[in-house]
């Protein structure tokens, strides 16, 4: 009896060791914007695959392109395309190449904290981008009183908030002022970190939001989704067709109608043409090495992908994101074979 409690015991030694032995921790980080959706998705992958665990860490786009880069994480996330620049110094230290998934579809919307106004107001990007460069410094400025008809906007001093960290949302909104404002464009610019000309800094969508939240005439930028989730007001926006155009899954969706995918998957949508477009409006991105040196990630990353494509995209409209163009979906699911 002894002896077969001994050789029991062995054996049940031993297949604990193999099921810990297919264990998988994966670690990631970086954008923000789609943090609310990664989160849901990461919960249900690991529902479906017990195995594998992934911890992602909700630090911005340009943490998350340089944890990636260093190596400290399995891959990143972000709302912006890694640069030419960025994917060479990639390619340096890695000795391999960086690959752009797109996940799903988001907008960043204007979100304001303005006592006494309820109304959803009307944002052009002229104002947009004359208020983030310090030049509309007032609520009631012709600029926007113009776009508001009916809405009595106060003489107060405009407070501006913007991202204090590196953040794809930051990339997403100063590409979108870089299109409809040739100041801006020469001015700032488009990165995931700007030399902002005015405003105070909060850290992540989540910093943002607490600000125009507790300060009063404020003015922020933040993923629609944070937003809605914290009863927000944010705004429309005027589009390249002249309409004012609120977020939404049908607006965000028609914004990448008609954009033509690139093998790269590195492509902006904002401001783009079309009835109906909302345009500020972007695709998000994991960034995946191409070679990934341990079997037992790479199949659990690669099973990821694919299940995020095809599964996980029919959870994004209740988390107020809209879900990629199948013909993204087809392309990326042949792009997952690139890495080794």
């Amino acid at each position: 009896m002894t002896r077969r409690l001994a050789v029991l015991t062995v054996l049940l030694t031993m297949v604990a060791s193999v099921a810990c032995a297919q264990k998988v921790l994966i670690n990631a980080a970086g954008a923000t914007f789609p943090y609310p959706m990664y989160s849901k998705w990461f919960e249900e992958f690991r529902k479906k695959f017990p195995s594998t665990t992934i911890n992602y860490a909700s630090i911005g786009s340009g943490g998350g392109i340089a944890q990636v880069t260093a190596g400290t994480v399995d891959f990143g996330a972000s709302d912006g395309p890694m640069t030419d620049m960025q994917m060479k110094e990639f390619q340096d230290k890695r000795g391999s190449a960086i690959l752009h998934f797109p996940t799903v579809l988001g907008a960043v919307v204007p979100t304001y904290n303005i006592p006494g106004v309820a109304a959803s107001l009307n944002f052009t990007g002229e104002a947009l981008a004359g208020i983030y460069l310090g030049k509309i410094t007032k609520w009631n400025d012709p600029e926007l009183t113009k776009a508001n008809p009916g809405v009595k906007l106060p003489a107060n001093n405009i407070v501006v908030v913007h991202r204090s960290d590196g953040s794809g949302t930051t990339y997403v909104w100063a590409d979108y002022l870089s299109k409809v404002s040739k100041e801006w464009e020469t001015r700032v610019g488009k990165s995931t970190s700007v030399k902002w000309p005015v405003g105070l800094g909060g850290k992540g969508n989540e910093g943002v939001s607490g600000s125009v939240q507790q300060t009063a005439n404020s003015i922020g930028y933040v993923e629609l989704i944070y937003a809605i989730q914290n009863k927000m007001s944010y705004g429309k926006v005027k589009d390249a067709a002249g309409e004012f155009v609120q977020a939404s899954l049908a607006s965000v969706t028609a914004a990448a109608a008609g954009a033509s995918m690139p093998d790269d998957f590195r492509v902006s949508i904002t401001n783009a043409p079309g009835k109906g477009v909302y345009p500020i409006s972007s695709f998000t991105w994991l960034l995946i090495p191409s070679k990934i040196q341990d079997p037992v990630k790479k199949k659990a990353i690669k099973d990821f992908l694919n299940w995020m494509l095809t599964d996980g995209q029919k959870m994004t409209p209740a988390l107020d994101y809209a879900p990629l163009p199948q013909a993204v979906v087809t392309k990326e699911l042949k792009a997952i074979d690139k890495i080794q």
